[in-house]
């Protein structure tokens, strides 16, 4: 697991030193353990070592004696590195140890841009071949756990990084927050598909190789995916999974896994500790995040439930709610881009203390909603009478604030500038709507392809790394996809099939109880006297939305007003995304630094 940059260009020109430093600054604390780069003439390529796999081993750039002009660096782990080694061997390649990274190189040269179809993990890979005229080549996994954030500037020069702020630290970076920046946090809670918030940013789309010669655009090409294995019901699903928590339960450094109380992190954690218990291991650790003082939705007893009934190793993190104000900045910071969903704070502090425990490593539950239809808009759509606008209903279920109260909020002239530009919920309607398969693949497909890897995945990658976490997502491994999207249609909906294979892993209070996301109870928190009220009403003061000219300061103070009088999810999580989206618009135009400063 590391953090990776690099460049192309026309000609020889070449970031400096300097540039450089700045760049692998603004992501090292993704990669604490080791620090290099290379460039030459129009070309440089960097990484920031987190040493997970062979930690003694595996430096970074990769390179190998016989094979010059090949270059690799990493973001990522490759679960198959080892049978992918033996049949690199058989071929005459020679490795000098046993990271997964080292053999990069050589896959590419049997393989070419195809290698990363070869590839079972999570991975952002950069290679440059030098041997016939400079050649970058990016790949990122199949459902996109390991972003790659990419820029083009006028002159051709092309940069990449795995963070933005890091990919922002590059000269000739613009930064330039997208018009429509607002409206996409509060229509979608934050960008979608291969748009982020900047003008000029991109990011890779899941599951795509992209091929860039000096002074062109890169070629985008989506990778097949992996075929569908059949099912054989529950006990099938049980099983798939049950081998990839044993996978990845599998590392040269401490394994922790993240238990929330619900369904999908305990069936993580149960599989890991029955491993732990068959290899005679010690007990895993687990751990739960909750605030200290009463809040509504804890469900810290029901982590408990888990830890017991598993035998792990329980650790209780009880975060001080005073801590949240500054906790947002660093979140901010850290993702580059807004993201309106609370749980953003909690995911910070549950990474943050699992490395203060000394764990690299922590097994997580993501993705399991999104392939087996556990959301409850999912189960309105496929309830919708034909004839009914579901695709509407459900674009307004996943806003921060729904159309009507966007509509009242913007001023007249932004009002006008996102009808004739056109929203993020209109991108998604006409999404949903396009689809020419059955109502339940287009959803999944949709929150597979565009909103688990923005709004999930982009914020675990980040928000783990910045604790030099390693986050690894069972759910998200190509296996579960592949048996997922095999199941027939009443188990792939309502967590049917994950229901059917809790039942001999999990304690029956945890099995029956309704589904509660993991979050921050953040319609509480907006109340008088709590603790983020501060923070919210400083950051949607009239004067700093005057200025921002984008929605009306006196109807965002009644809607504030509101809330204090009569508290509500709806009107909580709109006044959330508006402070988050002020406060990423004032920290991300702080981010440009002189060359040669610490990020």
């Amino acid at each position: 697991m590391c953090r990776i940059f690099g460049s192309l260009s026309a000609g020889a020109a070449r970031p400096g030193p300097a540039e450089l430093s700045a760049v692998s600054a603004r992501q090292r604390h993704g990669g604490p353990d080791e620090h290099a780069v290379l460039s030459g003439p129009g070309w440089s390529l960097g990484c920031d070592r987190l040493a997970v796999t062979d930690p003694c081993g595996g430096r970074q750039p990769y390179r190998l004696p016989h094979l010059p002009g090949i270059t690799a660096v990493l973001n990522g782990e490759i679960y198959n590195h080892r049978a992918l080694r033996s049949e690199l061997a058989a071929r005459g390649h020679r490795f000098p140890d046993l990271c997964d990274g080292t053999l990069l190189p050589a896959l590419y040269a049997e393989y070419g841009p195809a290698f990363a179809e070869r590839l079972d993990g999570m991975f952002a890979v950069a290679v440059l071949d030098l041997r016939a005229g400079p050649r970058l080549v990016l790949a990122v996994d199949p459902m996109g756990m390991k972003p790659l954030h990419h820029h083009q500037g006028a002159d051709g020069s092309f940069r990449f990084a795995s963070e933005i702020p890091a990919l922002l630290a590059f000269e000739g970076v613009r930064i330039a927050p997208r018009t429509d920046s607002l409206d996409t946090v509060l229509a979608t809670r934050t960008p979608f598909s291969t748009r982020t918030a900047l003008e000029g940013i991109s990011v890779l789309p899941p599951g795509a190789t992209a091929v860039i010669t000096p002074g062109t655009g890169p070629a985008v090409r989506r990778r097949p995916p992996r075929p569908a294995a059949p099912a054989e019901g529950d006990h099938d699903t049980q099983d798939v999974l049950r081998r990839e928590v044993r996978r990845l339960a599998r590392a040269d450094v401490p394994v922790c896994a993240l238990t929330s109380g619900g369904l999908d992190s305990g069936l993580v954690t149960a599989l890991a500790a029955e491993y732990a218990r068959e290899t005679g291991a010690p007990a895993p650790h687990t751990f739960h995040l909750t605030y200290r003082g009463k809040w509504p939705h804890s469900e810290h007893l029901h982590a408990r439930a888990v830890a017991r009934h598993a035998r792990t190793v329980h650790h209780e993190v009880a975060l001080e709610p005073g801590e949240l104000g500054s906790l947002l900045t660093r979140a901010t910071r850290h993702l580059g881009q807004p993201n309106a969903d609370p749980i953003a704070l909690s995911t910070y502090a549950l990474f943050r203390a699992v490395r203060e425990a000394g764990f690299t490593v922590a097994l997580t539950g993501d993705g399991a909603d999104e392939l087996f239809g556990g959301y409850a808009r999912i189960g309105e759509a496929l309830r919708a009478a034909p004839g009914t606008d579901w695709a509407a209903a459900y674009a307004d279920a996943l806003s921060a604030a729904p159309r009507m109260l966007r509509a009242h909020l913007y001023t007249p002239a932004y009002r006008a500038h996102i009808a004739e530009q056109g929203s993020a919920a209109d991108r998604v309607r006409r999404e949903l709507r396009s689809a020419r398969t059955d109502r339940l693949t287009t959803i999944t497909a949709f929150e597979t392809r565009w909103r688990l890897p923005a709004y999930h995945l982009r914020r675990v990658d980040h928000l783990s790394m910045a604790s030099a976490v390693e986050a690894r997502m069972p759910f998200c491994q190509p296996a579960v996809v592949a048996h997922a999207r095999a199941l027939p249609p009443a188990a792939r909906h309502g967590k049917r099939a994950l229901y059917g294979a809790a039942r001999e892993l999990l304690p029956a209070s945890v099995v029956n109880r309704p589904k509660q996301p993991f979050t921050l109870p953040v319609t509480a928190m907006l109340t008088p006297g709590s603790p983020l009220l501060d923070t919210v009403r400083e950051l949607l003061s009239p004067q700093r939305l005057a200025r921002g000219g984008q929605v009306r300061p006196d109807r965002v103070a009644r809607l504030l007003a509101r809330q204090l009088e009569r508290p509500s999810d709806q009107d909580a999580l709109a006044l959330w995304a508006l402070a988050v989206h002020e406060l990423w618009t004032e920290v991300v135009r702080g981010m440009r630094i002189p060359v040669g400063c610490a990020a």
